[in-house]
């Protein structure tokens, strides 16, 4: 995997905080380019103070669905999670997660207000390290301030107690979350944690849960120039990924169905010679469990003569292939991923789920017609209705 070779000669974390920070007092519109929202309407209960102060380059928002619950990374001055919680709506919920408390208390401040113009209240904010989610960072201040460091063997002390808390009361739990959003985040993260930050979006969703995340990418890798400022950095440029590499971070921390949603048709900014862009990039936890034989099949559309899944199994244009249960489902959802690509095929009787064989898996397997139809199907039907079927003057 394509990693940044440059390792910035400053703190990254204190540059992303001091920049946005500022940002929680005065508009900064240099921390965002410019974006669309699909269901404006949802920005009518948010109050002036957040949306001038709130920093993003898409629309994650637009994903969210009634029940779902939402945790949102870095999620600023609170606008995309009060968004969210009109669409997840009552009986769903939303977790906003930030380093920055003049950000918190700015998302916090509205709370009451909103929850009163939408007449229920189910967001929260929390604050965080979004690449080490388990760390309650409030529990550990508090801690912090009765048990100052003064000493080597302090610090030892912090750190036992930083684990204790990760296990004990973490901050958000495995499998909890059904949607992941950011906007423009992850590219704040310091080159060495982004991988364990990728991890812990995928511990967190539940099986079957998915991420949407719009952040900045570039066309090739930045320069050391830009790579060692700091305003460039915290501008959401130096630490933006490289095209592939994002999809990469997905798929290397266990993702599947990896797909990009939006892609900037101009570049935000260009730098150097490198063009700098929004990406937005879905991508969704797989449910592992043993596959099933349940005798179906599914035929791709097309127009790909043949098509290879994140597990290595081709589909060829116009053959019924033989998937397990799983999979059948997972491709033929009509609100999946795959929608509309695939014809399910689905056997003439039904196999119970709990007396189905495991799937013996092979990447290329066809499905024998006889299979989905059984081995006694002898039927002879013919449709009386249908002249054309029944004369030599069809065609």
């Amino acid at each position: 995997m394509p990693e940044q070779s440059i390792t910035p000669t400053y703190d990254v974390e204190n540059a992303v905080l001091s920049r946005y920070q500022a940002g929680a007092q005065t508009h900064e519109p240099s921390l965002c380019c410019p974006t669309e929202y699909q269901d404006v309407h949802y920005l009518d209960v948010i109050p002036d103070e957040i949306l001038t102060k709130d920093y993003g380059c898409g629309d994650p928002t637009r994903y969210a669905i009634p029940g779902d619950t939402v945790l949102d990374l870095g999620c600023g001055a609170g606008k995309n999670c009060y968004m969210v919680v009109q669409k997840v709506g009552p009986t769903g919920k939303v977790i906003g997660v930030d380093f920055n408390d003049v950000m918190l208390n700015l998302a916090r401040k509205y709370q009451g207000a909103i929850a009163t113009k939408i007449s229920f209240q189910n967001t929260k904010f929390v604050k965080g390290k979004i690449q080490d989610l388990r760390l309650p960072l409030d529990l550990l201040q508090a801690w912090l301030q009765a048990h100052p460091i003064t000493t080597l063997e302090d610090i030892a002390r912090y750190e036992t107690e930083g684990d204790r808390l990760r296990a004990e009361s973490p901050l958000i739990a495995d499998e909890s979350i059904d949607l992941v959003i950011s906007n423009c985040v992850l590219n704040l993260v310091k080159p060495s944690d982004k991988q364990q930050l990728f991890q812990e979006i995928h511990r967190v969703l539940k099986k079957g849960g998915r991420a949407v995340i719009s952040d900045i990418i570039c066309d090739e890798p930045p320069t050391e120039k830009i790579l060692n400022d700091p305003e460039l950095w915290s501008g959401c440029i130096a630490g933006a990924f490289l095209e592939a590499e994002f999809l990469q971070m997905f798929e290397a921390a266990g993702f599947s169905s990896v797909e990009i949603l939006n892609y900037g048709a101009e570049p935000w900014q260009t730098i150097d010679g490198i063009e700098f862009r929004s990406m937005t990039v879905r991508a969704y936890k797989g449910k592992k469990a043993i596959g099933r034989e349940r005798h179906q099949a599914v035929i791709y559309k097309g127009p790909w003569k043949q098509i290879q899944d994140d597990a290595g199994r081709t589909y060829f244009r116009g053959e019924r292939m033989a998937v397990c249960d799983q999979t059948f489902q997972r491709l033929t959802n009509p609100d999946g991923p795959y929608a509309g690509q695939f014809i399910p095929v689905a056997p003439y009787q039904a196999i119970p789920l709990e007396t189905a064989a495991p799937f013996n898996c092979h990447p290329e397997a066809r499905r024998d017609p006889q299979e989905t139809k059984g081995a006694d199907y002898q039927l002879t039907q013919l449709t009386e209705d249908d002249a054309c079927c029944r004369t030599e003057s069809c065609c």
